[in-house]
């Protein structure tokens, strides 16, 4: 197959469009973008930026802004994976295009759009997305626009460096536009599990993954060619952002956890190889998987949303034995070494649907580890991952809620403070709740771990005020806890909730915390 699409590269002028019917159907972005009609529903390829289309959307955009300089003003309803690139969202909320967003954001364009109130943003848990889509909850689907890295002469095509929601688009969608990217390596090829055996109640069956590495769909889409309407060659790189080396806060972090799981293992409560791995994103998260490098754990998996940097690290150090995922999500330098030797790793790497990557029950059979980032922890444990100051969208919850509340160990990490110090991630009263108290076991900053398995309320503030929150921050901690437990109504949370959300007022009014 690999040698029939690279001689299919050199015949036909590089494209990767392998079938003949739908060799027929190749236009420009521009012909393709006005195929897409006002006020319609569009599913996109694209999960934390990786394959995600970069030609279709940005030829909507012009569209988008030429009609609304002609006084004809439309906008389109986004589906995604995830969070996608500035070619997709940043394009399409520039030219206030986007009428309604689903389910998670990470541009700024649209994040400012979003909190103006000028885009409607339904903000769900990625596991329900592909469910509810067949459940007719969230309406048709006009169009599918999925990037792919190429097409196979049976019409099949092969997925790109994301899955995502991709075959539940291809399957809903009236209509469906295909990008092929040459900048995709072709050895993905082989590297996907297209799983095609879900189903609504009352004809739902148990899913047959047993370990991560099992394979238990294609490695292709099927997509019908009668519903394709065009098909897009491209050749560009996907939206890759370099993490910022590890400083001492991420590493003090690390240390805190990897020394946790080796207390674990030590306890008898994980094996001597952990348990498969679910890491968030971010430069802290990839901080504790590059510390792993170094720690002693040996044949290690991971079950996860996003394959990033320091997986890639684990598996060429042959620590990690395999990486199951549905998108990656690296630096360009990792991309480029990637792509350069997809082929060392494609029979450890799988990249499978994200209603099966954040399968709730899937997690909590196979006992993932999860490691997710937060914006705010409160005293009792309950977690803002999504809210700043309460109203304020920053993403979305994306996979953590899957993650935290099925794990067999739930852990948030976070720097004690942020802002330079002016605000304090600890905080008596969480401003909004992502994940409630009963689905966070431990809380881990650069001052310490709290393990809160098995505590109380009043037991659990006192851990984390005492191993968690900066020091700048305890004395008015331990000053808000000790009148809650005097003037409390109840005593089971005790709270001051006019006083415990002044916090986050003193911030808006002063910048800091502090005082």
């Amino acid at each position: 197959m690999f040698i029939f699409l690279r001689e299919r590269d050199e015949s036909m002028n590089q494209t990767r469009n392998g079938c003949e019917r739908l060799r027929a159907k190749q236009m420009d972005a521009d012909a393709a973008a006005a195929l897409i009609a006002p006020g319609s529903t569009v599913g996109l390829s694209g999960f934390t930026g990786s394959g995600y289309p970069k030609a279709v959307p940005l030829a909507l955009a012009r569209r988008i802004e030429q009609e609304t300089t002609a006084g004809n003003p439309f906008r389109v309803r986004v589906w995604t994976g995830a969070s996608t690139g500035p070619e997709l969202d940043g394009a399409l909320a520039k030219a206030n295009g986007i009428e309604f967003r689903l389910p998670y954001n990470s541009d700024p364009i649209a994040r400012e759009r979003i909190n103006r109130g000028e885009m409607e943003y339904f903000d769900m848990h990625l596991s329900q997305v592909a469910p509810m889509a067949w459940q007719g909850f969230l309406g048709p689907l006009d169009t599918a626009v999925v990037e792919v890295s190429a097409i196979l002469p049976d019409g099949s095509l092969v997925p790109s460096s994301s899955v995502g929601n991709n075959k539940t688009w291809l399957d809903r969608a009236r209509q469906v536009i295909i990008e092929v990217n040459r900048w995709q390596s072709e050895s993905l090829a082989g590297m996907h599990d297209i799983y095609y055996g879900t189903a609504l109640p009352p004809n739902r069956v148990p899913i047959p993954l047993v370990r991560p590495e099992d394979r238990i769909g294609e490695p292709y889409f099927r997509c019908d060619p009668s519903k394709v309407v065009a098909v897009v060659e491209t050749e560009a790189p996907d939206r890759n952002l370099p993490f910022a080396a590890p400083d001492a806060v991420a590493a003090a972090i690390a240390g805190h956890l990897l020394e946790f799981l080796r207390h674990e293992v030590k306890r008898g409560r994980l094996p001597e190889s952990l348990l498969p791995l679910q890491s968030g994103v971010g430069n802290v998260a990839n901080a504790v998987l590059s510390g792993l490098l170094d720690g002693p754990f040996h044949d290690l998996a991971a079950y996860t949303e996003v394959i990033q940097d320091g997986m890639l690290d684990l598996l060429a150090a042959g620590r990690l034995r395999v990486a199951s995922a549905t998108a990656f999500s690296l630096s360009p330098d990792a991309a480029a070494r990637l792509n350069a030797d997809m082929a060392r790793y494609r029979d450890k790497l799988i990249l499978r649907p994200q209603e099966i990557s954040n399968h709730p029950e899937l997690i909590r059979r196979l006992g993932c580890i999860a490691m997710n980032g937060l914006i705010e922890a409160d005293i009792y444990g309950n977690v803002n991952s999504t809210h700043v100051m309460g109203s304020r969208i920053q993403n979305g919850i994306g996979g953590s809620g899957d993650f935290a509340r099925n794990a067999y160990v739930s852990i948030f990490m976070t720097p004690s403070t942020a802002k330079g110090g002016a605000i304090s991630a600890i905080v008596p009263q969480a401003s909004h709740v992502d994940h409630i108290t009963q689905d966070v076991q431990v809380i881990v900053t650069e001052q310490g771990l709290a393990d809160l398995r098995g505590l109380s309320p009043k037991q659990r503030a006192r851990v984390i005020i005492d191993n968690c929150a900066h020091p700048d921050y305890r004395p008015a901690l331990d000053d808000y806890f000790r009148r809650a437990r005097e003037h409390s109504y109840g005593q089971q949370s005790p709270s001051l909730p006019g006083e415990a959300l002044s916090w986050h007022q003193r911030f808006m009014d002063t910048g800091s915390m502090r005082g």
